[in-house]
Formats: C-alpha cells, sequence, structure tokens
C-alpha cells in the first residue's frame, strides 16, 4: 500500500520540527512538503498535491480557515486536518465549514497525529477526543431542542445521517445499507429537512451531541 502523503503548514520552527520527527519513522506517511505562511503553504500544498494538508489554525498572514478554504476551492482532493490551541468547540463548526476533516489540539499532535491521519485518509471525520468530550457538554438540553423540531427521524433516517456524521460518501452509506445513492440522498434530506440541519457541518455537530463520533479507538 502506498504511504500517506503529508504536507505541512506551521509557523513556528518547534511545532514543524516536531512534527517531521513525529512522522518521518512511520513507514505508512510520507512528508512532501512543508511551509511557514498561509500563501507559501497553498502553493506547496497545490503543488505536492498530498493526499493531507495538516495546517495550522494561526498563520501570520492569512487564517488557517481561510488556507482550508482556498485548498478546498483550488485543490479539492486533499483532505484538511487543522491543528489548533483553540480548545474552545464554537471553533469546531466553521472550521469544518471551511473543509476540515480534522480538528486535532496541538497539545494532543504527539498522541493523536497518526490517529488523526488514518482516520481522515479512510473518509472519516476526526475530532480531537477532548473537543468531542466538551462539545457533548450540556448536551441533553440541546438534544431535547433537537429532538423536540421538525418530528422523529426514521430509523433509516437516522442510520443514514449518523453515517454521513461519521464522514461516509452516500455511495459509501449505500453500499453499507444495500440501497440506492439515490435513497441515500432522499433519507439524508429528510432527515436534515426534520432537524434543521443545513451542511455537513451542521449534522456533524448533531452527530456529536448524538454520541456517533466516539472518540477512536
Amino acid at each position: 500500500m502506498s504511504p500517506v502523503r503529508i504536507a505541512l503548514v506551521d509557523d513556528h520552527p518547534v511545532v514543524l520540527a516536531g512534527i517531521r520527527a513525529l512522522l518521518q519513522g512511520v513507514p505508512e506517511v510520507e512528508l512532501v512538503g512543508d511551509a511557514n505562511t498561509g500563501a507559501t503553504g497553498l502553493k506547496a500544498i497545490c503543488d505536492s498535491s498530498p493526499d493531507i494538508a495538516v495546517i495550522d489554525l494561526s498563520l501570520p498572514d492569512i487564517s488557517g480557515m481561510e488556507l482550508a478554504r482556498q485548498v478546498s476551492r483550488q485543490c479539492p482532493d486533499v483532505k484538511i486536518i487543522v491543528l489548533t490551541v483553540h480548545e474552545d468547540r464554537a471553533y469546531v463548526h466553521p472550521v469544518l465549514e471551511a473543509g476540515a476533516r480534522g480538528y486535532l489540539l496541538k497539545r494532543s499532535a504527539a498522541d493523536e497525529l497518526l490517529r488523526a491521519i488514518r482516520a481522515v485518509n479512510r473518509g472519516d471525520v476526526y475530532l480531537d477526543p477532548a473537543i468531542a468530550e466538551k462539545a457533548a457538554v450540556n448536551a441533553p438540553a440541546q438534544l431535547a431542542s433537537d429532538e423536540s423540531e421538525g418530528g422523529e427521524l426514521s430509523r433509516r433516517e437516522e442510520d443514514v445521517l449518523r453515517l454521513v456524521a461519521q464522514g461516509f460518501s452516500n455511495k459509501q452509506i449505500a453500499g453499507q445499507l444495500e440501497v440506492s445513492v439515490k435513497s441515500v440522498e432522499t433519507y439524508k434530506a429528510r432527515a436534515a429537512e426534520k432537524k434543521g440541519l443545513r451542511s455537513r457541518a451542521d449534522i456533524v455537530r448533531y452527530g456529536i451531541r448524538r454520541g456517533w463520533l466516539a472518540a477512536p479507538n
């Protein structure tokens, strides 16, 4: 199996060096580029076409969130993991909206970066376990609010929404549930309408509150 190709963007030399040291001895990973600004990062990512770009949220010229948006537009095949010191769960929604598939705290990188890379590479959405736990705080009240609006989901609608939240494509969901892609799209649309979920990020947040995105083993 080919190694997962990784590009890094972080303006702190010590962080870059630490991530390189962490990944260089791992056979399943190949480092193909790095940069320390958003502008050079965008060029490095689009030039090297990695499987995954690990992007610092705080960069000196443009924000990591804006870089994620630009990468999503210009290099849509590149999956994005945001690396950050921000532990406030309020950051998760806009980061996912910007196109990221992973949200990892810098303090967790030594233990969780490889796990995040593996999860995102196979198509999952990865949230740092500490963020997932915080996102679940006060969930019962919010969940009660969700459940009171728009009616109850059917079993199939819930199955589809759960798999969407976990990062699976419509085609993958169709295969798992043994239904057509068109049926998946219909169940997803119905469920999203019932719960007022307007984007993938909304579905992921809903999934967190339901406990569908448990921390990876």
